[in-house]
């Protein structure tokens, strides 16, 4: 009887930390916001709000990420090159994406005479057609890549700024080099500091 007791809490004890793993990974899937920062092997700071930041020396190169749209095409980063990048990790699943596409397509429209092109990484829609349906009530108009599986999101290296939850967003500077991020569901004026400054620069 007590080597059934012992089993019982043995069981219980391993349980736990498990349940607590697969509890972070569901949190870690849709974020609603909080503070990221540099940290290990990276030279990025973490400002006030949670957006982080590379000195124009100090950024990576962003990954190579090429594939698919929400409707078929060929769509490729390295054709944007030149211009600054805003990328931002969604789903039609996710509540904060739904808070943040609003802002998305208001800077979007804003901002598309300055050089800038918003690009989508659509993850974890098992179809297409629920992607397609979010864009169209949100009037977005920029492509996404359809990326089911997340395996674009893990084409980016160590020590860089990683679209590591959803909904994330990185920018990419004219040199094609990872410049800002922020972990978490972005209004119009926050969306802004971030890319104002990389719009600004020479």
């Amino acid at each position: 009887m007590s080597y059934g007791r012992a089993s019982r809490r043995r069981f219980t004890l391993l349980a736990a930390p498990a349940a607590a793993v697969a509890l972070a990974l569901t949190l870690s899937a849709c974020s609603s916001g909080g503070t990221t920062g540099g940290g290990g092997d990276t030279n990025f700071v973490t400002g006030n709000g949670g957006i982080s930041t590379a000195a124009k020396g100090d950024r990576a190169a962003a990954p190579k990420l090429d594939g698919k749209s929400l409707d078929g095409k060929k769509l490729d980063l390295a054709d944007y090159k030149g211009k600054v990048v805003v990328l931002n990790a969604w789903g039609s699943w996710c509540a904060p994406c739904r808070l943040e596409a609003k802002y998305f397509t208001k800077v979007a429209k804003a901002t598309e005479d300055q050089g800038v092109q918003f690009i989508g990484v659509n993850t974890r829609d098992p179809e297409p057609a629920q992607a397609i349906s979010f864009e169209k009530d949100f009037g977005v108009t920029y492509p996404s890549f359809y990326d089911p599986t997340g395996k674009l999101l893990l084409r980016f290296p160590k020590g860089t700024f990683k679209l590591q939850s959803i909904p994330s967003t990185v920018i990419i500077d004219r040199q094609g080099k990872l410049a800002a991020r922020y972990v978490g569901p972005l209004d119009d004026t926050r969306l802004r500091e971030m890319l104002d400054p990389l719009i600004a620069e020479k």
